[in-house]
């Protein structure tokens, strides 16, 4: 009699798939507070605060007021601290100085979370089969997130005081690959195999796409200070398009004009999406999806009526994440009903 194969590899005995998946849905919420707090860091301009990071030692902050003072003048030194800040106390550089020392922090610290529960997992032969594939590829995702973040920093150092704006997407969008990698994978090894009915999958590629491109120019707004290009809504300058666009990249209006017009795509693209998830059944991931979408769209525009307060500027952030991941548990749930 044939066997009928089921959709995911078969567990061993010694296999520990939920305990993998709880490891896992802790790492991707140490990534999404990385992302948060990367997002502060940006929006406060502390990112090119700390000029040199040693990854043991520079885990501890200056101790003393000698320690402070040659921190401070490594950071006077360099393009920032010369051109843009040269009139800053000791005191205004310990508040930038905290916000990138725990972004780089909680960066490291997801080699402890990440690297030493795998080697524990590989040596006690939790992992199912078919996962260690994936799991080196979401450890790969870490270490070159570790790259982006320096390479970012490292284009603020030389002559113009800032980061790239092009650098900071590419570090923001690796990490959440990496979030979204981490539920996926956490997601997959809690499935029992159990049979389900077709679930709508054709929204999933063409949504994703578009939070995808919303997130990166959302990225380029951050690091251009695009936010502070126009302060109302929904005209720019009196107008529905404002004139004299230019780059939809690099010109700061052009590109808040984007991420402004995307918003309304991705609001009203959720919330269809929201609907079909809700007439097949998938009533609390609709509602997430729904709700996220509406308070993001909110908080956009209040950043940008409000000249991008960094408490509301840094929750947009914080709620973009989570649309994602919401997105991602959403895609989930209709695949296994495809693959059932």
């Amino acid at each position: 009699m044939a066997t009928q194969a089921l959709p995911y590899p078969a567990f061993t005995d010694r296999a520990r798939p939920r305990a993998l998946a709880t490891w896992l849905f802790a790492v991707a919420g140490l990534v999404f507070a990385m992302v948060v707090v990367g997002g502060i860091t940006r929006l406060t301009e502390s990112g090119l605060s700390i000029v040199h990071w040693n990854p043991i030692g520079g885990v501890v902050p200056p101790l003393n007021t000698t320690e402070w003072q040659d921190m401070f003048a490594a950071y006077r030194a360099s393009p920032q601290g010369r051109l843009v800040n040269a009139g800053m106390t000791l005191g205004a550089f310990k508040g930038i100085f905290f916000w990138e020392w725990l972004h780089r922090l909680i960066a490291m610290s997801f080699s402890f979370v990440f690297v030493l529960p795998l080697a524990v997992f590989a040596l006690l032969r939790w992992i199912p089969k078919g996962y260690g594939v994936r799991l080196t590829a979401l450890l790969a995702l870490g270490g070159l997130q570790g790259a982006l973040g320096w390479w970012m920093v490292a284009s603020g150092l030389v002559n113009v005081p800032a980061v790239a704006h092009e650098r900071l997407a590419a570090h923001l969008v690796n990490a959440l690959v990496l979030m979204s990698g981490c539920l996926w994978t956490a997601l997959d090894l809690r499935r029992d195999g159990s049979a389900a009915a077709q679930r709508p999958t054709a929204w999933i590629v063409p949504f994703t796409l578009l939070l995808g491109v919303q997130i990166i120019w959302g990225a380029f707004t951050a690091g251009l200070r695009a936010g502070h290009a126009s302060d109302t809504w929904p005209l720019m300058f009196g107008q529905l398009v404002p004139p004299g666009l230019a780059s939809l990249i690099d010109d700061p209006v052009s590109v808040q004009f984007v991420h402004r017009t995307l918003a309304w795509a991705v609001a009203a693209s959720a919330l269809w999406v929201a609907w079909r998830l809700y007439s097949a059944g998938a009533g609390p991931r609709a509602l997430a999806i729904g709700g996220l979408v509406l308070l993001q769209f909110t908080l956009g525009v209040a950043t940008v009526v409000y000249g991008v307060p960094i408490a509301i500027a840094a929750a947009h952030q914080a709620v973009a994440t989570l649309l994602l991941a919401a997105t991602i548990a959403a895609a989930h749930w209709s695949v296994q009903g495809k693959h059932a």
